[in-house]
């Protein structure tokens, strides 16, 4: 198993890399047309970009990007390597800024107090993890995408006001739907020297305090829901090991018996209702 998933990884590095170093190709591959003229001795040739001399004097190289308040528009290739980015950058803005560190903390807290050791398998809880955050997140996405990506694909505002427009419901998901702890916030601005006013909105925060309070947030939250968890299954298993005890049956592991128990608890008491429930609730 570790070999493919050697194979795999250094499979998708090279893809990558290609797929990366070919978008790049394309973005500087500008077709033009040269005029070429010699001298009348023959020794040299002159080349003469017309178009391009025109519109960029005697500086031609370099990259540049516009969009819809200039004369023209971010290219297809240069695109792709934008869309690229965002996608390498994706899973740790999901993990920053979203419910998936919480949602995902909770149920591995419900997997170990059980008693299971692989199941739900690790694949089962990352996909109920991120359909979750999808079904959570989504009023945040599509504030983001009314605000800040449909205004900016018409050309409507700058590529300044897109980040400041879609900063904007994520903020506002961090503060007010999953209640980030202001002792965080005051951890962070301590750290950094920055000052704030005590207010609801914390409008006066910096975006890059308020993404590490908001995750320290968040893994307070997931530890304290994962201890109320574990409260029923430890006396399940001190139940068990005290009958074990008690019939001089000290050999026996008192989690081979009390799993059993554990799980026709979990089932009776509805328990996957009441976990996923209560932490789409604790958002809300």
């Amino acid at each position: 198993m570790n070999k493919f998933k050697k194979i795999y990884c250094g499979a998708s590095f090279v893809f990558a890399c290609i797929v990366i170093v070919f978008t790049i190709t394309l973005s500087f591959a500008n077709p033009v047309t040269t005029y070429a003229a010699s001298s009348k001795s023959g020794k040299s040739t002159q080349s003469d970009n017309r178009d391009v001399a025109d519109a960029l004097g005697d500086n031609t190289n370099g990259l540049s990007i516009t969009y819809n308040n200039d004369s023209g528009s971010i290219s297809t290739p240069v695109r792709m390597l934008l869309i690229l980015t965002v996608l390498t950058l994706a899973p740790s803005i999901l993990i920053m800024m979203t419910s998936f560190t919480r949602i995902i903390i909770v149920l591995h807290f419900v997997r170990t107090a059980i008693g299971t050791q692989t199941a739900p398998p690790n694949q089962i809880l990352i996909g109920l993890a991120l359909f979750l955050t999808f079904f959570i997140m989504w009023p945040t996405f599509q504030k983001i995408n009314t605000n800040a990506i449909q205004p900016l694909d018409k050309g409507e505002i700058t590529q300044s006001e897109f980040w400041q427009e879609a900063e904007k419901p994520i903020r506002e998901f961090m503060i007010k739907d999953a209640k980030i702890q202001i002792r965080d916030v005051n951890l962070f601005a301590e750290i950094s020297g920055q000052t704030y006013e005590d207010t609801d909105e914390l409008s006066d925060v910096s975006f890059t305090t308020l993404v590490p309070a908001f995750i320290l947030s968040e893994l307070r939250k997931a530890f304290i829901m994962g201890f109320l968890i574990y409260i029923p299954f430890i006396v399940i298993d001190m139940v068990v090991s005290s009958v074990l005890m008690s019939m001089g049956m000290m050999m026996l592991p008192p989690t081979t018996i009390s799993l059993p128990f554990k799980i026709l608890l979990f089932i009776l008491a509805d328990g996957w209702n009441l976990v996923i429930g209560s932490l789409v609730h604790t958002f809300y």
